[in-house]
């Protein structure tokens, strides 16, 4: 009979993405990911035999699901600003109000598998089509929503960036407090 797992994969999944986070793909070492998981190295690799590659590989399809959810209310609410409203703040938490950087930004940096690039990539995509589904659903035309939703990104992604760079989440947050409105333009209430 098998031994039963240590840890959860939901949480092992939750805790090298930790370590992705700040390090990256070249900067996280197995020993780093063993640690920060919480288990030995022999038990990394029965878990992902492929190592570090697949691990990376493992925390990003983890990802998208995470942000599938995260957006959801978005795509999903009858009531538009409501959702987008709700995404935000799911957003939000996702990057702990803004002390956590993106693992779409340090994970795919130069050094990264393009597997993992994909990945990042195909997230990115989803994150923006949910953004210019609410704004069109908010009215804009198809070509408006669709430069709602990449500008919206570009802020939010970049105030993250910033909040690493400067050990500061105040643009990330006023980035997600203005996300309803940068969407919906008048119809939106202030993220609460």
């Amino acid at each position: 009979m098998p031994r039963p797992q240590s840890v959860s994969d939901d949480e092992l999944f939750h805790r090298l993405a930790e370590v992705f986070r700040v390090a990256g793909f070249e900067g996280a070492s197995l020993g780093a990911l063993a640690e920060g998981a919480g288990l030995q190295r022999a038990s990394l690799y029965h878990r992902f035999p492929g190592g570090k590659v697949q691990m990376a590989e493992a925390v990003m399809e983890w990802a998208k699901g995470v942000f599938t959810n995260a957006l959801e209310p978005m795509t999903d609410d009858p009531d538009v600003t409501v959702g987008v409203v709700e995404s935000a703040r799911r957003l939000s938490a996702i990057y702990a109000d803004g002390l956590l950087p993106c693992m779409l930004d340090t994970l795919s940096l130069s050094g990264a598998p393009e597997s993992i690039r994909a990945i990042a990539a195909e997230l990115t995509a989803g994150w923006i089509d949910a953004m210019a589904a609410a704004a069109e659903r908010g009215g804009a035309t198809a070509a408006d929503a669709r430069v709602a939703a990449e500008e919206a990104f570009v802020r939010v992604e970049g105030s993250l960036v910033l909040a690493r760079l400067r050990d500061d989440p105040t643009a990330f947050r006023r980035a997600i407090a203005e996300l309803p409105q940068m969407l919906l333009g008048g119809r939106a209430h202030p993220f609460a």
